[in-house]
């Protein structure tokens, strides 16, 4: 993957604080990498004196602490690291967790789960900038938003949610997690725009977690879930849901083989969302030549292997700078995306409290 290199006339102006971040993150990348490239011993002289701590921007249970538990549990049989200590800090914009990521400059002893509600959150500039500082080390897989309501909803597929949310674009309540504006909710809203829906009317209810939404969900608190693989696999296992539409090129395998893609149903939309891992502003070269080492190790493993294949996710290996270099054209994207939908903070996007 590469990073759009779109030409833009007057560059002389000022660039919007989202793009300068990402072109500051992308500078620090290349030069990192570079010297962790070219510094010979001095790259392989870290490694983890302390237990390490990874921190998960979401509630226990959900797709990104599944991934980072199973990450950090292959880590630590491997003997990386000394142990590892999981942190799960929710909240909007993941805000929290990214001020314990910046809270020791320079110690690589702190891991946090990079995905594309990262960027979402950079697009959105709605990241303080002394938030904006964390190191990427690698992209692992691609992972793929759904679609999904309760087996008894009279609800059979993506047509007849796109035709009842045209005449009322407020009839359900959906669910999302963990952020407006992350991809979870991108994942719903940009399929039913193309569909013709009024997206800024929609009833959208914000949840800690995946995990949490689909609770709701199953319990008849909501009508609509946008949610990633995982989080659905035992619901869907059980019976209890049904999926509408998964955002995929292609109609994915085992429990979701009869679950129909959007572009099957008539609507051109695929997500571009991943998962991935970053560490502190400033690690040092060596520091992210170890971990990139370490996790390129653990991805190559059958254990890692199954587990994605397990969540319908596509592996992916993206070392520091071609990480870098996606996330800066996903925040292109998405900005771009996002002020389109009037997902932006100024918009007057409806959030709905819970039933």
């Amino acid at each position: 993957m590469s990073a759009n290199q779109a030409h833009h006339p007057g560059f002389h102006r000022p660039q919007p604080s989202w793009l300068a971040s990402m072109l500051l993150v992308c500078c620090a990348m290349a030069a990192g990498t570079a010297a962790a490239q070219t510094s010979g011993t001095s790259a392989s002289a870290w490694k983890p004196s302390k237990a390490t701590e990874f921190i998960v921007p979401s509630g226990a249970g959900a797709a990104l602490d599944l991934a980072a538990r199973k990450l950090t549990e292959l880590l630590a049989r491997d003997g990386q690291t000394p142990g590892f200590v999981v942190s799960n800090k929710s909240g909007a914009h993941a805000i929290g967790a990214l001020e314990g990521l910046h809270r020791p400059p320079g110690d690589a002893h702190t891991l946090m789960t990079l995905s594309t509600s990262y960027g979402n959150s950079l697009a959105q500039n709605a990241l303080p900038a002394h938030l904006q500082k964390g190191t990427p080390l690698v992209t692992l897989f691609r992972e793929f938003t759904t679609v999904v309501v309760r087996a008894d909803s009279p609800l059979r597929n993506a047509q007849d949610l796109v035709a009842q949310l045209r005449q009322d674009p407020e009839k359900y309540s959906i669910g999302i997690a963990t952020t407006l504006g992350n991809h979870i909710h991108l994942g719903v809203a940009q399929p039913l725009q193309q569909g013709g829906v009024n997206i800024q009317k929609l009833r959208i209810v914000p949840y800690k977690s995946s995990a949490e939404s689909m609770v709701a969900l199953a319990g008849g608190h909501l009508d609509v879930i946008s949610a990633t693989t995982p989080n659905l696999l035992p619901y869907l296992q059980s019976g209890r849901v049904r999926v509408l539409a998964i955002a995929a090129d292609k109609r994915l395998e085992g429990a979701f083989a009869q679950s129909p893609t959007w572009k099957e149903q008539g609507i051109d939309y695929v997500s571009d969302s991943f998962q991935g891992v970053m560490t502190t502003p400033g690690a040092s070269a060596a520091q992210q030549a170890y971990w990139v080492n370490a996790l390129r190790k653990v991805s190559e493993t059958r254990e890692w292997k199954e587990f994605v294949a397990l969540n319908q996710w596509e592996p992916i290996f993206l070392g520091p700078q071609d990480t870098a270099r996606a996330l800066h054209a996903q925040v292109e994207r998405s900005h771009a995306l996002l002020t389109e939908l009037g997902l932006l903070p100024a918009s007057s996007l409806r959030v709905a409290n819970a039933r």
